[in-house]
């Protein structure tokens, strides 16, 4: 390799920004927590009502790979909202299919709200404990990208837009006819969702809800934080 493609890779290594790549890197391993957890209760909660369907496809997994979706993981890496490879669910399973789609779908961002409650105890439990430095900046700040994820999808998942899960929840709510009629036309919601996305039509009411989630959730990192100074 000559002097001047050595000089050239030189000027590449010293412009490159790993800060960047570190940032990504702490934001994937928290959106594939969220993502796994939430794919696994939708289908761990359809098993327990009668619905063997995921079970069977092999999606009650603590394997990230079997409920990764690229542009959703994708989504919650760049934009903070995003989502996962949807769990098959066989409604018909169900001794009432409307009631148990309903739990079934909630499943999902109720999880993410324990994982962000979790997640926000314990920052605020090891703020006081851990020695200062960079491991435990870092393990801070993984803390709070977990939760602040989680509950950005939580709140995301919960849009009554089709195909996400608040549209399922609030279906629940129809009378039968209504309901079969809007399940049909699930599929296309996925266009709408994807226009207001590109657009940024809901980006700023998303940001506003998440700011105003983790306002809520604030006294369970002080108590977290109570609890950690009394360990010091």
């Amino acid at each position: 390799m000559g002097v001047k493609a050595i000089n050239a890779l030189q000027e590449i290594w010293n412009g490159f920004d790993f800060s960047r790549l570190q940032e990504i890197f702490m934001r994937v391993i928290p959106a594939l927590l969220c993502i796994t957890l939430h794919e696994l209760s939708h289908g761990a909660v359809a098993y327990a009502l009668g619905d063997d369907t995921a079970k069977k496809a092999g999606r009650l997994t603590l394997n990230p790979i079997k409920h990764l979706d690229v542009m959703g993981l994708l989504m919650m890496v760049i934009f903070g909202f995003g989502y996962a490879k949807p769990v098959p669910v066989d409604m018909m399973n169900f001794k009432n299919p409307k009631r148990g789609m309903a739990i079934t779908a909630f499943a999902g961002p109720l999880s993410n709200v324990l994982i962000a409650v979790l997640f926000l105890f314990l920052y605020g439990f090891l703020y006081p404990i851990l020695p200062e430095g960079k491991a435990g900046d870092v393990a801070l700040e993984m803390l709070g990208i977990t939760a602040s994820l989680s509950l950005a999808m939580a709140i995301f998942n919960l849009l009554p837009i089709p195909p996400l899960d608040g549209s399922k929840v609030l279906f629940s709510l129809l009378p039968e006819e209504g309901y079969w009629k809007l399940m049909q036309y699930e599929r296309y919601g996925f266009l709408v969702l994807i226009a207001l996305l590109y657009f940024n039509i809901i980006d700023g009411p998303l940001q506003w809800l998440l700011r105003t989630g983790m306002d809520l959730l604030a006294p369970v990192l002080r108590a977290g934080f109570s609890l950690g100074t009394m360990l010091v």
